[in-house]
């Protein structure tokens, strides 16, 4: 979201406009581990599937960062439904509460 940083500040939009960003970031990199995964499995000759699977390792460890940066931000609660639901219903709410232009 491209907000005027002094009307984000005032809003808060600006914390919201960074989780969002996060949120996109961790969808990212959900499917990139899926798609090597699955590439893994069909590499043709062992040096591809070498390649593929550092590649695999490197994208675990980039979701399992962000993972930690969204549950140190509060933005995810992987462990407790319960608050993920919550947490989802507030940002709904604040989404649907947006002037629109």
């Amino acid at each position: 979201m491209n907000t005027n940083p002094i009307i984000g500040n005032l809003t808060g939009m600006n914390a919201l406009s960074d989780q969002v960003v996060a949120i996109d970031l961790l969808i990212a990199a959900k499917s990139g581990v899926r798609n090597y995964a699955m590439a893994v499995t069909e590499a043709g000759t062992p040096e591809i599937k070498e390649i593929l699977t550092r590649h695999l390792v490197e994208a675990l460890y980039m979701h399992e960062q962000i993972s930690a940066y969204m549950v140190e931000k509060g933005w995810c609660h992987a462990w407790d439904t319960n608050e993920q639901i919550t947490l989802d219903l507030n940002n709904i709410n604040t989404a649907l509460d947006l002037p629109t232009l």
